[in-house]
């Protein structure tokens, strides 16, 4: 299935074919507590360093994230992650390539947008009061996540009589609330949520899912398994030692049809993808 992207300044043909190259998202955490790079990428200045790297080794989006939603997590004050997220995303205006910001809260939503924002990526689907008004006008790009309860109590005891269905009704719900509302469908993307009120077992039913979650939803889907604890429980590796999972968990979800794949290791992933590209058959 052949998709278009709108993400605000820029356009993506996600195209269907079994060579093409899906679109790399790298990761950019500003915050302290993040469960994969926490503390590193704090500062402004490393910040833009780490954005520059990440571009420089084929990223065809950075996604600013202030506020970690690791299992377990609090929630943060708006102006805690504003003070995170702004000075980062004004600053990196001017890379040359689109700028996600990863929240779940209307108010920096649309001070975002303000500042130039090319997709905001909603863990909470857009569901908070202020939310679907503060993205429904522009170009900006929309990625609707599931998330079965919150970062705070998600992973305690997930579960679902049917994962893959019940993640598919909950997408196409609320794709159709941003329609409602005027979105246009070429601005949405969708996630089914990995480790996001998940067990190891709905985790790998969900990817094995990919296909079909892109089928019955008719988006592109992006999938965002870096480092995560599913890497972890089949490979018994700690979060610093997942990256070979990563970039199989990576090449898993591409082969079953996603257009995107959110990462921390640009680099590698790029690498991976492309030999996987050139061994395809047209």
């Amino acid at each position: 299935m052949r998709h278009f992207l709108q993400c605000g300044r820029f356009g993506y043909a996600l195209e269907a074919t079994a060579t093409a190259m899906p679109l790399v998202m790298g990761i950019l955490n500003v915050t302290p507590d993040s469960f994969s790079d926490g503390g590193r990428f704090q500062t402004l200045e490393f910040a833009i360093s780490r954005a520059e790297e990440m571009v420089a080794d084929g990223a065809d989006l950075i996604d600013i994230g202030g506020e970690t939603t690791r299992p377990g997590a609090p929630a943060l004050p708006l102006e805690d992650e504003l003070r995170r997220v702004m000075p980062a995303l004004y600053a990196l205006r001017g890379l040359g390539k689109a700028l996600s910001v990863d929240t779940y809260k209307p108010e920096v939503m649309r001070q975002a947008l303000l500042a130039g924002a090319d997709m905001i990526n909603d863990v909470n689907a857009f569901r908070a009061p202020g939310a679907v008004e503060a993205v429904r006008e522009g170009d900006c790009g929309l990625c609707v996540m599931h998330m079965q309860s919150t970062p705070a109590t998600m992973q305690h005891d997930p579960a679902y009589a049917d994962v893959v269905a019940e993640v598919i009704a909950f997408l196409q719900a609320r794709v159709a609330a941003l329609e409602a509302a005027g979105v246009r469908r070429e601005r949405i993307c969708v996630d089914p949520g990995f480790g996001f009120g998940k067990s190891v077992a709905h985790n790998y039913a969900l990817l094995r899912a990919t296909a079909r979650i892109e089928r019955e939803l008719g988006l592109p889907v992006l999938a965002g398994l870096s480092r995560k604890s599913m890497i972890g429980a089949v490979t018994g590796r700690p979060v610093e030692r997942r990256l070979a999972g990563s970039l199989a968990g990576a090449l898993a979800a591409v082969a079953q049809g996603a257009k995107i794949v959110r990462v921390h290791d640009v680099a590698e992933t790029v690498d991976a993808l492309k030999v996987w590209q050139a061994a395809q058959i047209d």
